[in-house]
């Protein structure tokens, strides 16, 4: 039995349904995704390294400046957090979004968290894209996108994500996440994509708590 209120239901989404589930995709592919040749399934994420600090500017008169920080280059950089999405605006939406907007197949996961207690979304979606050139392209196309599916003045802002970062962190992070349990509508959970098509998620490495379902908080 689901966790979510007697009588509530998932949001209508739009007609168009992203990123179908496809066969199986075999262990060895999806390993290979997200920890690179010859990892598995339980082996821990790689991590970029940090970007280096950015060297201080000697101002006039000798005196050190605060460091200029540069948009770009991002320091391999490929998660993005989409911020001001519209009201009623659901992970189907998130897909087909990117998918119009010239990003099919060139992103791997898509995650937008919402709160249990309405199955409203939290407004916000976490993108890994396939490369840091990508996740430039999609934060240069969206920030202050305003073209929605649906009704609405939001105007969408990125930024990078500063908790996770890359497709292993991402699946470190949600494999024994409470979101990912049998209770929770699918519409909820993250989702891998490989190939433009939908892959199964990796399996937990522990059992998985059902959610605590708080008024008005959500999974992020």
């Amino acid at each position: 039995p689901s966790h979510c209120p007697a009588g509530a239901s998932l949001l209508q989404a739009p007609a168009y349904v992203a990123a179908p589930y496809a066969q199986p995709v075999p262990a060895v592919t999806l390993q290979s995704l997200v920890y690179g040749g010859g990892g598995s399934a339980s082996a821990p994420p790689r991590h970029v390294a940090a970007a280096p600090s950015a060297a201080p500017r000697v101002a006039a008169q000798g005196r050190v400046a605060q460091p200029v920080v540069l948009a770009a280059p991002n320091a391999g950089r490929t998660t993005a957090m989409l911020r001001n999405l519209p009201d009623g605006f659901t992970r189907n939406a998130l897909l087909h979004l990117l998918d119009t907007e010239g990003f099919a197949g060139k992103y791997d996961f898509a995650y937008l968290p919402v709160d249990f207690h309405t199955l409203q979304g939290l407004k916000h979606a976490f993108v890994n894209m396939t490369s840091p050139a990508e996740a430039d392209r999609l934060r240069s196309h969206l920030e202050g996108f305003t073209n929605w599916s649906l009704p609405s003045d939001s105007a969408c802002a990125v930024a990078w994500n500063d908790r996770q970062q890359g497709l292993p962190a991402l699946v470190e992070r949600y494999r024994n996440s409470p979101v990912m349990h049998d209770t929770v509508p699918d519409e909820c959970k993250p989702v891998i994509v490989v190939g433009g098509r939908r892959a199964m998620f990796p399996p937990p490495t522990q059992k998985i708590k059902a959610p605590k379902i708080l008024k008005g908080k959500g999974y992020a």
